[in-house]
């Protein structure tokens, strides 16, 4: 999976995996052949579930569709057919594929990518892991080192422990314990560039992801006035290849796979499919408390244009950090511009009433009053405009 949840197990992810020929890789119609594949086979169907009715996963069938149409096009139909993929409302980004054929996606994942290319990059490499039967293999891996039994009491699903209700802590959970070594890292980003240029994608998007996600994580250190650890085992993805490693090597593996023809990164096509979704996620990502990062996945949401709604999240990153100057810039912005979120004009209101701006404050949430009458804060922001009835 392309990130860990939890710390606790980082340890014994680290270990090497067992021999290539101890697991032989997933074909059509695989079913589990032994007691540890189907225990962890009815494991991961009762996480299912429960995944099925959670209040995380995002119904649109438009961005389902969509998502599921991207991994149809690199795996082939015939592969496609049986996976059963669950975009994830949860700001991290992180993916994941598990040995019954179900896929986890992060809304997080989903507001980072810049193009279709870049998901397909995505998908290849879990696809690769399931497929390579990583997972079994990390799970015989555990077993050999710690009882696995007791760590899975910790994760309230299936036979192992009481059932209850399913969140997406669990699922973190779940993805900590069988976090896949380097060597099946490496051996995913290997069979992901192949699936791209067998589909038309180009190949180079691939190390296009890594090279933005060390760029937000330099903006993450560099507003916490600390140094990035990019290169400190793989920085945020410590399972995985150092992220310099990792970079250099995906480039090779593009160099040795071109495309016959003009290359398609589909970023056109994301950002249509994508855009519907920006606000939401933005205001997902924004809570996170992550003001470098943050600041940087707006930049890069807005390397074709601000528009408003991107203008006003960026009002609301500022006003979450202190910063009621550039806060009320970037929310007056908004509210010049043709069709402005209604909010803007809340935030600018609220940032000039704590700047000693009375007037102005009130006027600017009247104005949101106005534009959204039946808002749900209606009753707070009619008493700080200082209305009386």
């Amino acid at each position: 999976m392309i990130r860990a949840f939890g710390a606790a197990l980082a340890l014994l992810a680290a270990a090497p995996a067992p021999a290539a020929d101890q697991v032989t890789p997933i074909g059509a119609g695989w079913q589990p052949t032994d007691k540890d594949e189907r225990g962890l086979w009815l494991e991961v169907d009762e996480l299912e579930r429960k995944l099925r009715t959670s209040a995380f996963v995002m119904r649109d069938p438009a961005l389902n569709a969509y998502v599921r149409g991207v991994f149809c096009r690199l795996v082939g139909e015939a592969a496609c057919a049986p996976v059963r993929i669950y975009i994830l409302r949860t700001p991290v980004f992180n993916a994941g594929m598990y040995p019954t054929g179900m896929m986890v996606i992060n809304s997080g994942l989903l507001l980072r990518m810049r193009s279709e290319a870049q998901l397909a990059a995505i998908l290849g490499h879990e696809y690769t892991h399931y497929t390579n039967r990583h997972v079994i293999q990390g799970f015989r891996d555990l077993k050999r080192k710690t009882s696995v039994m007791t760590w899975l009491a910790l994760v309230p699903v299936g036979g192992y422990a009481v059932a209850a209700a399913l969140t997406v802590a669990q699922l973190g959970m779940i993805a900590s314990v069988f976090t896949f070594s380097r060597g099946m890292e490496t051996e995913a980003d290997a069979g992901s560039v192949p699936l791209m240029q067998k589909a038309g994608y180009d190949p180079a998007a691939a190390w296009r992801v890594w090279e933005q996600l060390r760029a937000e994580q330099d903006a993450t250190a560099a507003a916490r006035q600390r140094k990035s650890r990019k290169d400190a085992d793989g920085g945020m993805f410590n399972t995985h290849p150092p992220t310099a490693e990792r970079l250099a090597a995906l480039k090779g593996l593009a160099a040795k796979h071109p495309l016959g023809g003009p290359a398609d990164d589909g970023a056109v096509r994301y950002a249509a499919a994508l855009r519907p979704w920006w606000p939401a996620l933005v205001d997902d990502q924004v809570k996170l408390n992550d003001f470098g990062a943050t600041d940087f996945v707006l930049g890069k949401l807005a390397e074709d244009g601000w528009t408003p709604d991107l203008l006003y999240a960026r009002g609301e990153l500022y006003r979450s950090h202190g910063d009621l100057a550039q806060a009320a810039g970037f929310y007056r912005q908004a509210t010049e511009a043709p069709g402005a979120p209604p909010e803007a004009w809340r935030g600018l209101g609220i940032v000039a009433l704590r700047s000693g701006d009375e007037d102005g404050g009130r006027a600017a949430l009247g104005t949101y009053l106005k534009l959204k009458p039946d808002a749900a804060d209606r009753s707070m922001i009619a008493m700080m405009a200082g209305e009386t009835n």
